[in-house]
């Protein structure tokens, strides 16, 4: 198929990878504390933490938006768009998946495409798609799910910090984030 309108990236640029050595490995760190969290429950501020450094993959899959006809009444695709992937659970909420490794991601799903993004912009996808968590490697070996003031923490940046043996989140003053002074 030719492209019916060649010069229609002309002057375009590719934006760089965020991650340009990248080979879609999990990383030793994000292993070692989602392995460590799945022989002991009490371990998941650790894996936060392992999983807030982090790079993700987000699934994107086409979607097929329109479908044309031909003379024998067979359907082909006309048209198709390309998104993130939304997962619904048991309870009605919904979750945007995201991976640790493109190994993991193709367990899942082969035909996906995986776009890494740093684990704040995939837990503000999430958000911005009204998604209740985040459901990281839904095929296994562990799964890890970010959801409520984690995934609120993950998506702003804040620091994650240990409060008398318990995880919370630092949110920085107004004065930190550049917006003049703090009022009382």
């Amino acid at each position: 198929m030719s492209n019916p309108n060649p010069d229609r990236f002309a002057g375009a640029r590719l934006l760089e990878s965020s991650f340009p050595n990248d080979d879609g490995s999990q990383t030793p760190e994000v292993v070692a504390a989602l392995s460590a969290y799945a022989e002991d429950p009490q371990a998941y501020a650790v894996a936060l933490a392992a999983v807030q450094s982090s790079r993700l993959m987000v699934p994107v899959v086409a979607l097929l938006s329109e479908v044309e006809y031909d003379a024998d009444g067979l359907a082909h695709d006309k048209s198709s768009d390309m998104a993130a992937v939304l997962m619904q659970g048991a309870d009605g909420r919904m979750a945007l998946l995201a991976f640790t490794g493109t190994e993991q991601l193709t367990a899942w799903d082969g035909e996906a495409r995986p776009v890494a993004v740093p684990a704040q912009v995939a837990a503000q996808s999430a958000l911005q798609d009204r998604a209740d968590a985040l459901v990281i490697d839904v095929a296994g070996p562990v799964t890890f799910v970010v959801q409520g003031d984690d995934l609120l923490g993950l998506a702003n940046g804040w620091q994650l910090v240990e409060v008398d043996g318990q995880s919370a989140w630092l949110r920085p003053e107004p004065d930190d984030l550049g917006q003049g002074p703090a009022s009382e």
